[in-house]
């Protein structure tokens, strides 16, 4: 499998400037200095647009591509980017009916939630960097790694297929009984504050519960969506933009995606199938190479089946009755 980079210095800077910029555009439109609610129509727009800006982007990469590596090059890793980016936007979507159970859990007021969210993808940034960091150095140094890769893939995909109905229960969630049992936690909220000074000591609000159980679910998520996307290429300069842009965009579809968790009830056996297909392929990768145009294809249809099934099953807004 080929370890090569297009990732010159110029792009990486390039990208980690635009990476700043967006999330300084997030912080100051998006979510504003103040606590407010995020309508759906205000989160729907962002997230067309940072589907948008990442759309353009691979355009763009292309177009650099096609002019100073070859038009091979650029096809391959546009199409690299695009299944990459597939990939990690539609985990990404479990994900986010994890955070609706978090926050439901904790009954956060929905204008302390954005404040969460925007400190969350930050963490989640910085937690996909090093771990992709960590990712390429392990496949460059030990290629028998992508088959350590895979198995754990086809076991996760099992293990969602099997538990996919089956309740959390978050008060079990040792995190949160580790933080409950030794730090200092206030009953009610104080805005959007994390912590607080009471009688001379430092106290934790629910909200820094929470903001810590998100980053805990996205470090469990991201041990899922790296490898996938190491199966689809192992360009580190494609798997950190795919990722990274799946991720500015998380919040935004949050706000669209809330109220909507229980429409898309049969997604997870979908993602579930799509770790399964990807973790198959990095086995058989030495017998036989999947072509990424072929994986595009496979993945979206699964994803589009699996969105599709939901839909008409819960037709009129109610998910079905199991059995």
């Amino acid at each position: 499998m080929d370890l090569t980079s297009v990732g010159t210095p110029t792009l990486w800077v390039g990208f980690i400037l635009f990476v700043v910029a967006m999330l300084a555009l997030d912080l100051f439109v998006l979510g504003g200095k103040t606590a407010h609610r995020v309508s759906p129509r205000e989160a729907g727009a962002w997230t067309i647009a940072w589907v948008g800006l990442a759309l353009a982007f691979n355009s763009l990469l292309w177009w650099w591509l096609d002019n100073t590596a070859g038009r091979e090059v650029a096809n391959t890793r546009a199409l690299e980017f695009l299944t990459g980016y597939l990939i990690e936007k539609s985990l990404s979507v479990d994900n986010i009916f994890v955070f609706v159970m978090i926050f439901s859990y904790f009954a956060v007021p929905a204008e302390y939630q954005r404040r969460v969210l925007l400190y969350g993808v930050l963490g989640a940034i910085v937690l996909r960097a090093v771990m992709i960091l960590l990712g390429a150095v392990l496949v460059m140094k030990f290629h028998w790694i992508l088959y350590v890769f895979g198995a754990f893939l086809v076991i996760t995909g099992i293990k969602m297929l099997v538990f996919a109905d089956k309740p959390a229960d978050l008060g079990k969630n040792p995190v949160l009984r580790w933080m409950r049992g030794h730090m200092r936690i206030t009953h009610e909220y104080h805005d959007e504050r994390f912590t607080i000074v009471r009688g001379g000591m430092r106290w934790f609000t629910p909200l820094f519960l929470v903001l810590a159980l998100i980053e805990v679910s996205d470090l469990i998520f991201a041990v899922d969506s790296i490898p996938a996307i190491f199966a689809i290429t192992t360009d580190p300069f494609i798997v950190f933009t795919s990722n990274i842009f799946a991720i500015l965009g998380l919040r935004a579809m949050f706000f669209l995606l809330t109220d909507l968790n229980t429409r898309f009830h049969l997604l997870k056996y979908g993602l579930a199938l799509v770790l399964v297909f990807v973790g198959v392929k990095m086995l058989i990768v030495n017998f036989l190479k999947v072509p990424i145009g072929l994986s595009l294809g496979i993945v979206a249809l699964i994803l589009a089946v699996s969105v599709s099934a939901s839909l008409i099953t819960t037709r009129g807004g109610q998910r079905p009755t199991p059995g």
